[in-house]
């Protein structure tokens, strides 16, 4: 009479941690309702724990520092490191937490996690595609990803904002986010 075995399946969990001189985090608002102003964080860090066999139980961490914003123009960017906008000074993070992706398409999935800005967490959902995995020159792994997401920033509490002679306002409550992030396995 033979024995059957069952051998355990373990998952094998991955960290994949952001290489942020190969990433990038922007925003764009309209201003003045007539263009559209593009920004970005030079300063920010995170982590991706991946189950390749599960992928809806990826929990995703990333931290972005608020004094680093960059629109190209020194007195926009103190005003907006101000207690007008982001208050970096009691401010200093805003923080992307989410566990799992959803609804896979081939490369493209959702992902919804809870950011938080001036100290309010809200749900969002970023749209994101597997650009691509390799290998580096030094022989590391390498995964690239690109999203984006639509939030109102006065949900987050930053609400400062100019009433426009012509009518409108100087900034547009909606703010576009795209990432685009190369990771590096652990």
């Amino acid at each position: 009479m033979s024995t059957v075995t069952a051998t355990a399946v373990t998952p094998v969990t991955t960290t994949w941690k952001i290489d942020p001189s190969h990433s990038q985090i922007e925003f764009a608002v309209r201003h003045l309702m007539i263009t559209t102003v593009k920004g970005r964080f030079a300063g920010f860090a995170g982590t991706v724990q991946h189950d390749e066999a599960n992928p809806s139980a990826a929990v995703v961490n990333v931290t972005i520092d608020t004094a680093t914003i960059d629109t190209r123009e020194a007195q926009r960017d103190a005003h907006l490191r101000s207690a007008d906008f982001f208050d970096v000074e009691k401010y200093p993070q805003m923080t992307f937490t989410a566990k799992g992706a959803t609804e896979r398409r081939g490369s493209d999935f959702t992902l919804t996690g809870d950011l938080t800005i001036h100290g309010v967490t809200r749900p969002v959902v970023l749209e994101v595609t597997e650009e691509g995995r390799g290998k580096d020159p030094w022989g590391g792994d390498r995964i690239g990803f690109s999203a984006t997401t639509k939030i109102k920033r006065s949900d987050f509490g930053l609400t400062w904002n100019q009433l426009l002679e012509a009518g409108g306002v100087a900034v547009s409550d909606d703010v576009r986010i795209s990432l685009d992030l190369q990771l590096v396995k652990q």
